[in-house]
């Protein structure tokens, strides 16, 4: 164990970073609803490269938001960081939600599918939802001292309810760890498939040339 210092700051620091997460998790949420405004917006202009510009920053802020939720919610994949401080019990199946929509991304024309946004859209209103209900319910009554925040702290706080939490804290790590998994395997499969098209390409034009 550290010094109460070092303890003291750790738990300030995680504190900070589950405040913080609300607000990202509702940026988050906010930009990817707001892509209708934002194509509607993209017609409106004279210039290509206006355009370009616009949806290009609309998109790098919309994803780099949402990488940081995932990041910033690295703390719930810690079993003593979950067990230790007032958190909302769900945050990691929360992240995992997060991810999802990050691998969704990856793998698919995601921009280019009504069904696809709509799939995102489902999975970032659950992830905001499980994690925005029981720190609001959950760790934020927990000073109220009342017998009802006492209730519903046993059940939405981390700490309150570790047997839970540390349960939902392996799931959450199992679940990032299978899409992780299935992120890798789909990047190695692009990259050994390019030198192959690249080949393909080459013979073709070698082809025509002769």
């Amino acid at each position: 164990m550290g010094s109460p210092a070092f303890n003291a700051a750790e738990n300030f620091i995680e504190g900070t970073i589950a405040a913080a997460l609300v607000a990202l998790w509702l940026l988050a949420l906010a930009l990817h609803m707001a892509r209708p405004y934002m194509l509607a917006n993209v017609r409106k202009f004279t210039l290509r490269l206006g355009a370009d510009l616009w949806w290009t920053i609309y998109v790098g802020m919309r994803d780099i938001f949402l990488l940081q939720v995932f990041l910033g919610s690295f703390i719930f994949f810690y079993p003593d960081v979950v067990g230790g401080n007032d958190l909302p019990i769900t945050g990691g199946l929360a992240a995992a939600c997060a991810f999802a929509v990050l691998l969704i991304k990856l793998t698919t024309r995601a921009d280019a599918s009504a069904r696809i946004f709509n799939i995102q859209t489902a999975l970032l209103a659950l992830g905001a939802t499980l994690y925005l209900v029981p720190y609001i319910l959950g760790s934020q009554v927990t000073t109220v001292g009342s017998d009802i925040a006492n209730q519903l702290a046993s059940i939405l706080v981390s700490s309150h309810n570790p047997t839970a939490a540390l349960a939902l804290c392996y799931v959450s790590q199992a679940l990032v760890g299978g899409m992780g998994l299935i992120a890798v395997i789909y990047n190695l499969r692009i990259a050994s498939s390019a030198p192959r098209k690249q080949g393909a390409a080459a013979g073709g034009a070698s082809t025509t040339q002769g």
